[in-house]
Formats: C-alpha cells, structure tokens, sequence
C-alpha cells in the first residue's frame, strides 16, 4: 500500500520538478539576451549589493539597467544574479504544494489506521489538513521569481 502512494506522488511530483528545471538559470550570460528592455529585474552583485531598476540593454561585457532616474552598468564579472521581478509564481506554488501536501498527508493518515472505516476518514481528513497547510507554506516559501542567470560559485 505504501509502495502506490509513493508511485502516485512520484507521478504527480514529477511535473512540479520539470517546471522548475525548465526555469533552472545556468553560467551563460547570453541567457539575458531574451529579457526585453523595459522588463523589471533584481541584479545581485558578487558584493551581494542588489539593484532593482529596468532592464536596458546587455552585451558580452556588462549589463545595462535604470535605477529609479540613474543609468546602472555592472561587468559580467561583478554580476552574481539577474531575477524577473515581473512575473510571480506565487499563487501557483501555493497552489500545486497545497494540493500535493493535501493528497500525500490523505493517504499517510489512511494508511496509518486499521481497517475501523470511520477511523480511517478521520485520519484522512486530518492528515490531509496537517499536508494542505505544510504545503501552502512550502509553495509560500519557494521562489517566486524567476532567476535567468546566476554566476558559477568558484
């Protein structure tokens, strides 16, 4: 019994995983040639100073943004991490580990009750209130910006 649970929240893990390796950044500075100017963006220098501003432009050398009224240009060097402030995954992380959490606390109450059927709605429901909210704080808690790029730690 336990073994199909674990298939089942494997198959249903599965997507979650893909969506965010599908997001993973990677040591390649032209992934930022796909931001758009005028996009909102967080940049995090290696001297963990954050710029927020509006992406300008981008080269092999250096990125380009503005910071409230001043032009703002960091070298590929100094560049630790560029994340897209404008599209939020929030609400949908919360949603997908919500749901997941509610299905897997579920099946670990039912299966962790004998055969008394009216035990084993009790402990379903109860395990499935314990997971909704463990799942609604980690989908809080992950990320919800995209990061398109980040520097290799030497």
């Amino acid at each position: 019994m336990a073994r199909r649970f674990a298939v089942l929240f494997l198959l249903f893990a599965a997507p979650v995983f893909a969506q965010e390796n599908k997001l993973n950044p990677n040591d390649n500075f032209k992934a930022l040639n796909g931001l758009h100017a005028g996009q909102k963006v967080e940049v995090v220098e290696t001297s963990l100073k954050k710029h927020t501003g509006t992406f300008m432009t981008v080269s092999e050398e250096a990125i380009q943004l503005r910071e409230g009224a001043t032009d703002v240009s960091l070298r590929r060097e100094n560049v630790l991490r560029v994340t897209l402030l404008e599209k939020s995954h929030r609400l949908r992380n919360i949603l997908i580990f919500g749901g997941a959490g509610c299905g897997v606390g579920a099946g670990i109450g039912a299966a962790t009750v004998s055969s008394a059927y009216h035990g084993k709605q009790i402990a379903a429901a109860f395990g499935g209130v314990i997971g909704l909210l463990g799942g609604i704080g980690v989908g809080a808690a992950w990320p919800a910006h995209p990061t398109v790029y980040r520097a290799n730690s030497h």
